[in-house]
């Protein structure tokens, strides 16, 4: 069975390090031209280009939350299978188990209903004997 990994991410691990990098290198000393990479040109955010520059990065932001939704779902599914998976090796070794445990049963079962069976022919015989050997002893005589 491959070795199990730990599949409990939230938000904060996979938003949070993206936002976190991006703090780490902003609040670091650096030129303008670093800034300007990092946080994008400083003029006025104004007129058509920008509203569409905008628009498409509120898409992309979109994109981007259901992606890390995606994610989430994806990493809570592999911890289902993985209990299912726990559950099913649990339910075969307690099906095994029963498994042995009835053929013991069935076997003692079978001796009990033997030793019962010879019982009771002794029990017969015995009481066959018993009526038997009177009635030849009272026609010997």
């Amino acid at each position: 069975m491959p070795p199990k990994f730990k599949r409990h991410l939230n938000d904060d691990d996979v938003t949070g390090s993206v936002k976190s990098e991006r703090r780490n290198l902003l609040e670091e000393d650096s030129d303008e031209e670093e800034d300007f990479f990092l946080r994008g040109p400083a003029g006025p955010r104004f007129g058509p280009r920008n509203d569409k520059i905008r628009h498409v990065q509120n898409q992309v932001d979109e994109v981007i939350d259901v992606m890390q939704e995606n994610i989430t779902k994806v990493i809570e599914r592999g911890e289902r299978l993985d209990d299912l998976q726990d559950k099913s090796e649990s339910l075969s070794d307690n099906a095994t188990a029963f498994s042995n445990r009835s053929k013991q049963l069935r076997r003692q079962m079978w001796w009990r209903g033997c030793k019962m069976k010879a019982l009771v022919a002794l029990v017969a015989v015995v009481l066959l004997l018993v009526i038997i050997i009177p009635i030849i002893l009272k026609y010997h005589t």
